[in-house]
């Protein structure tokens, strides 16, 4: 089956399943294979060459005037919707049916009562926060942790000083979409003790996630050894 996908999560899941597309984003971090532009700026005509099956979309990730633009041209589009961890199972599920592969579903557990309160700044210049109703925040408060900007929409501007006031007990920084680091150190601690994570445990869903719930958990466990 000839698939392109346009969501890194997606690329990564299917090389999982052993149905490696034949071509994928530039934020998919698969220099092997062929490469269609970005997320929200694909090479439209370019993935129309390829004559895939199916081409492989979120709703989240992706544009609706490309899935429109793609339907408009005959192509097969799966868009998927994760915007949960709840989601993923069905997704999931969704994709292996559409690629003819197998989906082990999560063993997700009951959720962990929220202990703390963090911070995830997403990009910077400006500032851009993680809300909700989004994955990773979905995936932390699962493991106990609350976002403090939960009420302001999924990825809401902000300022370093709207986030100190409203006292959260860690900043997590995460490597992506804006690669935080150790140069960011003094200006995210202006805020809260911060903690370093990979941001692709918190953001790419799908097969990463079975593993994902575990390294962000002891992620935790190393702020509060009393946490879970």
């Amino acid at each position: 089956m000839r698939i392109v996908s346009l969501v890194p999560s997606v690329t990564e899941t299917l090389s999982s399943w052993d149905c490696t597309p034949v071509a994928c984003t530039r934020f998919c971090e698969r220099p092997d294979l062929l490469g269609v532009g970005g997320t929200k700026n694909p090479d439209l005509e370019r993935v129309v060459s390829l004559r895939p099956d199916v081409v492989v979309m979120d709703t989240e990730e992706n544009r609706r005037e490309d899935y429109d633009a793609l339907i408009g041209r005959g192509q097969s589009v799966l868009a998927l919707h994760v915007r949960s961890l709840s989601d993923v199972n069905p997704a999931m599920a969704e994709l292996a049916a559409r690629v003819e592969a197998a989906w082990t579903p999560l063993e997700i557990g009951p959720a962990t009562p929220a202990r703390l309160r963090a911070f995830v700044p997403i990009w910077r210049r400006p500032y851009l926060a993680l809300g909700t109703p989004t994955y990773g925040a979905s995936l932390l408060a699962h493991l106990g942790m609350a976002t403090v900007f939960d009420d302001e929409g999924p990825y809401p501007e902000i300022a370093l000083a709207d986030a100190a006031e409203r006292r959260p007990d860690v900043v997590l920084a995460p490597s992506e979409p804006y690669p935080f680091g150790r140069r960011h150190l003094a200006e995210l601690e202006s805020v809260a003790p911060t903690v370093f994570l990979d941001g692709k445990d918190l953001f790419w869903w799908g097969e990463r996630t079975r593993a994902a719930l575990v390294r962000l958990a002891a992620v935790l466990d190393s702020i509060d050894p009393g946490f879970r």
